[in-house]
């Protein structure tokens, strides 16, 4: 069975430091673009940050750049997202996504993806 396992959400100050972690299991994830997405209570799910399959390019929402950043270790099928300079507005159940694409350089931060994981909360506050 295809799955992806979200880790590494906890409650954190702000200010502080959460290092998200997106691990497959079934399927490898060298021929997929993953991204991260978020949902806050009676909000839409928005895209936070991809990466493509050959982790050559990223895109980031405006709201997370500079303060997140994702990265990939193909080699231990995982995928993380380290977040730095936490915010109250951070706080949202965090997913991973994942979908091959023909295209190895490019991913996109649509929530049209085809494997999701369950989540991990992420919460800020003091």
């Amino acid at each position: 069975q295809l799955q992806l396992v979200e880790s590494g959400g906890g409650l954190v100050q702000p200010g502080g430091s959460l290092r998200l972690s997106c691990a497959a299991s079934g399927f490898t994830l060298d021929y997929y673009a993953i991204g991260w997405f978020r949902q806050a209570p009676g909000k839409e799910r928005e895209g936070v940050s991809c990466i493509s399959s050959s982790g050559g390019s990223t895109n980031y929402a405006d709201s997370v750049k500079g303060r997140l950043t994702i990265s990939r270790d193909n080699a231990q099928n995982t995928v993380y997202l380290q977040m730095n300079s936490l915010k109250p507005e951070d706080t949202a159940v965090y997913y991973c996504a994942a979908e091959p694409l023909w295209d190895m350089a490019m991913c996109v931060m649509s929530p049209n993806y085809d494997q999701w994981g369950q989540g991990t909360q992420v919460t800020v506050s003091s």
